[in-house]
C-alpha cells in the first residue's frame, strides 16, 4: 500500500498540474478567439469546464491527502500540499462566488458588466497552484 501512495503522491499532482496549465492557461484565454464565440456563450462554456475542472481537483486533493496520510512523507511533502490545497480551497469558497454572481448578471439579465478584476485573483491563485504542484511532485519524486 506505501508504494500505491507513494507513487500516487507523484502522479496525482503532476496530473493536476497539466490540468491546470491546459484549461485555465491554455483553454480559457483561447476560447473567447474562436470565430462566433460571444461573451455569454463563452461564459456558459466557461462555468462547465471550471466546474468539471474544480471537481476534478478536489479529488485529486482528497486522494493526495488520503495517501499523505498512509505514507507519512516528509514536512516538505506537507507544505507543498497545503499550499496547493489551500489555494484551491480560496479558489472555491472566495473567489469562485462573485465569479458566479458575475456570470449569472450576463448571463440571466444579459448585462454588459466589463472586465472583472476578480478574475485575476483566480488567476493569480492558479499560478500558487501550479508553483506548489510542481513543489510537491519534485520533493515527492521516488
Amino acid at each position: 500500500m506505501d508504494s500505491f501512495a507513494q507513487h500516487l503522491v507523484w502522479f496525482l499532482p503532476m496530473l493536476w498540474l497539466g490540468m491546470v496549465l491546459a484549461i485555465s492557461f491554455l483553454e480559457a484565454p483561447l476560447k473567447f478567439r474562436a470565430p462566433g464565440i460571444t461573451v455569454p456563450l463563452g461564459l456558459g462554456i466557461g462555468r462547465i469546464v471550471f466546474r468539471a475542472l474544480n471537481t476534478a481537483e478536489t479529488v485529486w486533493a482528497a486522494l493526495l491527502l488520503i495517501a499523505c496520510v498512509v505514507l507519512g512523507p516528509s514536512t516538505s511533502v506537507w507544505v507543498w500540499l497545503g499550499v496547493a490545497v489551500v489555494a484551491l480551497a480560496i479558489q472555491l469558497v472566495v473567489i469562485r462566488p462573485p465569479l458566479t454572481r458575475r456570470s449569472n448578471q450576463v448571463l440571466a439579465a444579459g448585462e454588459d458588466l466589463g472586465r472583472s478584476t476578480v478574475h485575476y485573483y483566480y488567476v493569480a491563485f492558479e499560478v500558487v497552484k501550479v508553483v506548489a504542484l510542481i513543489g510537491l511532485a519534485i520533493v515527492a519524486a521516488p
